[in-house]
């Protein structure tokens, strides 16, 4: 039988390895722990941007379907009033042909 513990933890060089390997570990732990930080910041910011875009977005498209209605309404009246000329046109033409018509036959 030996005197000396199994794992090592008498001699000052195994419990400094020990800690030394702990140290490298948590050192990692934490660097990949900034790293996830930092990309969930970065995933949190696009997302950010992404939903001011998206409302920008929305306000474009209300803003341009409000332009629409009034384009529309206002093709709708010049269609009607291009009808009302076109009337009154055909109505002078005639008047015009009859007038002419009736001063041959004089």
């Amino acid at each position: 039988m030996s005197d000396r513990p199994a794992n090592g933890a008498g001699n000052p060089e195994f419990a400094f390895a020990d800690v030394d390997a702990a140290t490298r570990r948590l050192m990692a732990a934490l660097d990949a722990l900034e790293a996830a930080a930092e990309r969930r910041r970065d995933a949190d910011r696009d997302e950010n941007e992404l939903a001011s875009r998206i409302q920008a977005l929305g306000a474009d498209r209300s803003r341009l379907a409000d332009e629409l209605d009034g384009s529309l309404v206002k093709t709708r009246r010049l269609e009607r009033t291009n009808r009302e000329i076109s009337e009154k046109l055909d109505a002078a033409i005639g008047t015009i042909r009859a007038v002419l018509t009736a001063g041959e036959g004089s």
